[in-house]
């Protein structure tokens, strides 16, 4: 199924990997966001579980291996072109995850991979939609010890 027009909205998979007072951020090398700053994550595959999605996604992105430790959110991604024609439509769903092994190395869909502080996230350029995921995971990790 094509991402770009698809016929149908395609479900995606995102870690929030959290160490400390820092999360994960990936530079996009393909599009949709090429070139700018985002969370691990990707489309679900047939007999994947979400879970299974989030640990492969993270592994190919970052050559980290992940525990998916609290489900975070769904949310909506569509994107529309100047007609009003949907040119992407993604249901994304976010899980806080941990590190549980591997090294950091940029890898599959991401450019570059690399620890952000909580603090500095502004000079991401991230988008609105993902600064607001990773607020509230950090707040949702204080919260529950994760």
């Amino acid at each position: 199924m094509s991402r770009l027009y698809p016929e149908q909205p395609i479900v995606g998979a995102g870690a929030v990997i959290l160490r400390d007072d820092c999360v994960l951020l990936v530079k996009r090398a393909a599009e949709p966001m090429a070139g700018r700053w985002s969370l691990p994550g990707g489309r679900l595959e047939l007999g994947e579980t979400v879970e299974q999605a989030v640990v492969r996604e993270a592994l190919e992105e970052t050559g980290l291996t992940v525990e998916p430790r609290k489900l975070l959110g769904v949310y909506d991604l569509i994107d529309k072109d100047e007609s009003g024609k949907v040119r992407y439509h993604f249901v994304l769903v976010d899980w806080i995850c941990t590190e549980a092994g591997g090294e950091l190395k940029a890898g599959d869909d991401a450019a570059e991979a690399r620890w952000a502080q909580r603090d500095l996230l502004d000079g991401f350029g991230l988008a609105d939609f993902t600064l607001q995921a990773i607020q509230r995971a950090f707040h949702m990790a204080e919260e529950e010890g994760l």
